[in-house]
């Protein structure tokens, strides 16, 4: 392992800056995971979102090259920011071709292994459990689904969430506690029952 895989992401940036190329590949290695997985998780489209994964990171060579990006020790920060902003554009676009799908998905992001019980009686109402959350979700508003998407699967907390929506922590939290709220009225109106026993 080169010693440059040791530099902080602002000592990459600024060798980038200063001509090394190496410092950005060793850069987009160390995120590319938790940049793919945010985009992924909002596109819900694998094609999608390697398109705003290449778009990303064309716009971060970009704005470095420019001199847009300050040294704020935030640097996965900014990405995941252009990432969101090349989101909200694209389906901002989508809803005015009328075309948005969200169903085009590979994998189902509420049936993973990782949830799976001891036997297949388990895991098929846990399945059904999952699908059931996941279609309560479409339900809620943008910004509500967003922020579930965000703090439960992709870890994020609610500074960062806030940060990369560009709103205040209160506002992030009061969108988690409506989405929340939102869901238990979904669950009791529809006549849910989401548990395994």
């Amino acid at each position: 392992m080169s010693k440059e895989n040791f530099l902080s992401d602002n000592e990459l940036v600024q060798r980038f800056i200063s001509g090394d190329q190496n410092s950005l590949e060793i850069l987009i290695h160390r995120h590319k995971s938790r940049v793919f997985s945010y985009i992924l998780l909002i596109v819900r489209n694998q094609e999608l979102a390697e398109d705003i994964f290449q778009e990303t990171f064309i716009k971060v060579i970009k704005s470095l090259k420019k001199g847009r990006y300050t040294d704020n020790g935030k640097f996965i920060s900014w990405v995941l920011r252009i990432s969101h902003n090349l989101i909200i554009d694209h389906f901002r676009k989508e809803k005015l071709k009328g075309t948005v799908s969200n169903d085009s998905m590979e994998t189902d992001l509420f049936n993973s292994p990782k949830f799976a019980d001891e036997t297949v009686e388990d895991q098929l109402v846990y399945s059904q459990i999952l699908s059931e959350v996941k279609d309560l979700v479409k339900e809620l508003p943008e910004d509500q689904q967003q922020v579930i998407y965000m703090r439960h699967y992709l870890d994020l907390s609610f500074k960062e969430i806030a940060d990369l929506t560009d709103v205040s922590i209160n506002t992030a939290l009061g969108r988690m506690r409506y989405a929340l709220i939102n869901l238990r009225k979904l669950v009791e109106k529809k006549n849910l029952v989401l548990t395994k026993f």
